[in-house]
């Protein structure tokens, strides 16, 4: 089984998908080491991707799903923020591909990108985020904004 952990940025993906991944024994993946340069490029210039940009870097993820659907599973951290996105990460697996939706809002998500260090996402993104977020109708959701400990225990009484 692959987990996509989803929202969006800073709501806690990375964090929360490298315990869930050392909790359940399988390899961890930042959908954010998919990007090419140019898109990293355009989004630390603070221009937001289309979804044109978005179609690749998507299709370079689904490849890796479906790679770690061949082997034991994985754990995926991605923004995929609308259900067209979603539905490419399913790909052919959609039986083996299972979401979870990391909600917070939009205030807690900017105090938290205050303070994060070294990476390429800036702030002036984060409302484009919001506004191209569609909830999810088919996903685990979990309220990111509580402690990642706590959040992690609501993902694994909904897991195994």
């Amino acid at each position: 089984m692959v987990y996509v952990i989803f929202g969006v940025s800073s709501s806690g993906k990375t964090t929360i998908g490298k315990k869930i991944s050392i909790k359940l024994g399988i390899p961890f993946y930042d959908a954010d080491d998919f990007h090419s340069n140019t898109n990293i490029e355009k989004m630390s210039t603070g221009v937001p991707l289309d979804d044109h940009d978005r179609l690749g870097w998507l299709q370079k993820v689904l490849l890796k799903i479906n790679e770690s659907n061949k082997n034991n599973g994985a754990i995926f951290a991605c923004s995929a923020l609308k259900e067209k996105y979603r539905e490419i990460l399913s790909g052919s697996y959609k039986n083996e591909v299972e979401f979870i939706f990391l909600k917070i809002d939009k205030s807690e998500a900017t105090k938290r990108l205050k303070i994060r260090k070294n990476h390429f996402f800036p702030i002036e993104l984060l409302d484009n985020q919001f506004e191209i977020l569609e909830n999810p109708s088919n996903a685990i959701k979990v309220n990111a904004s509580n402690d990642i400990d706590l959040v992690c225990e609501e993902i694994y009484a909904q897991i195994l």
